[in-house]
């Protein structure tokens, strides 16, 4: 089970990496760059979609008896785990060594976002102090790692799960009892 959760994990921590590389210069580049997050998250479940075919592989190839949910859940789970990891490591080298003013160039870009879905100036300056907020907290690399992880971890979970209900199995007595000796 380890060599598919790293092989998998890796390859979809490399795309996940590019996919954030390409986007982070297109933001930081571009001011003028209108993101879409219903886009951006289908991509990340496209991605993602190496849980489902990592598991079903080891599945197909590994495993002669019951495949139960908890067992693709958590093979899926460790996966998406090795790959936003990947991810976390790759933005946290990213960010300190060459964007270190990301966040100069992002607030602008969320709130030019929120003036062009039409927010109002109260909501404007809500947005304005959360960003504010947020920019401190940035300023924590542990916050900054916790939030760098919840971008693309609970995505991996979902798929995970979805893994877990498609891809189990079950086996008859006799081919369970091999496969847990």
């Amino acid at each position: 089970m380890k060599k598919f959760t790293w092989l998998y994990g890796t390859i979809l921590g490399v795309i996940l990496c590019a996919n954030m590389l390409y986007t982070v210069n297109l933001c930081y580049t571009n001011p003028d760059f209108e993101s879409n997050d219903v886009l951006g998250y289908a991509a990340m479940v496209v991605v993602f979609s190496l849980v489902f075919f990592g598991v079903r592989t080891y599945r197909n190839k590994q495993v002669t008896g019951a495949f139960t949910f908890g067992r693709a859940f958590k093979m899926g789970a460790l996966i998406a785990f090795v790959g936003a990891s990947i991810y976390v490591l790759a933005w946290l080298f990213y960010y300190y060594l060459f964007v270190p003013d990301f966040l100069d160039k992002y607030i602008p870009h969320v709130m030019l976002e929120a003036t062009r879905n039409g927010a109002t100036t109260t909501e404007l300056a809500a947005k304005s102090e959360e960003m504010a907020q947020f920019k401190e907290m940035y300023k924590q690399p542990v916050f900054v790692v916790l939030i760098t992880y919840m971008e693309v971890f609970p995505v991996g979970l979902v798929v995970a799960a979805f893994s877990g209900l498609v891809l189990r199995r079950k086996g008859n007595k006799a081919e369970t009892a091999v496969t847990e000796a």
